[in-house]
């Protein structure tokens, strides 16, 4: 098959698959936003799937990363409510490198002309970045490790840069896995009705979000002019136009 050809059909194809991926997300948005609406609707849905619950749970975790406007938050805290610390952050991880695992590799090897399109209809300040694999590297990590802020579209930017597989995941899992213990720690001091610990968790993450977004566009720009210092070229005279300059003053002269 000739190789426009074969592109025109994966494009078709993405297309065919993105429009399907909408359509079932409208379908099903109204049952999944009834089952997430409370904790309790949500454990009672997942303990009413039977054996299948920790798989259904961590469906829930991938569709969040993958497609839906699910705070991934929301189903870590659900995770600790449902299952306990332990479990809950198991099936959360597990459903957190299956998902990313997915959004990763579909951008790298089949669309990545899309991903790229529309991150950059999106102008982000922080695409500078992309080029400089370990600037990026630091980027992911601090957006990683502070709370509440958007990361799961990180995984589709980082898969349109040089980073290795291995790299990416060890970021990924290191900087995403302390909050979402606490948040699983949250969920199960619900559950068991010992407030006080989930509400210091809690206030300590709103600090951490409230920081880490006053100061994004800081270490954003702090990033980006670092870039934009190393791109200057540092102009160095030649040294034969050294000599021409000295030649020209003693004609002058």
């Amino acid at each position: 098959m000739p190789q426009t050809s074969k592109k025109v059909m994966i494009n078709i194809l993405l297309g065919l698959f993105i429009m399907l991926s909408i359509g079932l997300l409208v379908y099903y948005s109204p049952a999944i936003i009834k089952i997430m609406t409370s904790m309790d609707n949500f454990r009672a849905y997942i303990h009413s799937t039977g054996h299948w619950g920790p798989v259904m749970f961590i469906l829930f975790q991938i569709l969040q990363i993958v497609v839906a406007p699910i705070p991934g938050e929301v189903v870590q805290v659900a995770g600790g409510y449902i299952y306990g610390v332990t479990i809950g952050s198991l099936y959360t991880t597990i459903g957190l490198i299956i998902g990313s695992a997915i959004a990763f590799y579909f951008t790298r090897y089949i669309g990545r002309a899309y991903i790229s399109q529309l991150m950059q209809k999106k102008n982000n300040k922080w695409m500078s970045l992309i080029h400089d694999e370990k600037k990026f590297s630091a980027f992911l990590f601090i957006f990683f490790v502070i709370p509440g802020l958007p990361k799961d579209m990180l995984v589709f930017v980082a898969a349109l840069t040089s980073i290795s597989s291995f790299r990416f995941f060890t970021i990924l899992i290191v900087g995403r896995l302390p909050w979402i213990i606490a948040s699983t720690v949250i969920g199960s001091t619900i559950h068991m009705q010992q407030y006080t610990i989930a509400i210091i968790i809690s206030v300590i993450a709103v600090i951490g979000f409230v920081l880490g977004y006053i100061y994004r566009e800081k270490l954003v720009g702090l990033f980006s002019r670092s870039d934009s210092t190393k791109a200057k070229p540092k102009v160095i005279p030649s040294y034969s136009t050294n000599r021409e300059s000295r030649k020209i003053k003693r004609d002058t002269t």
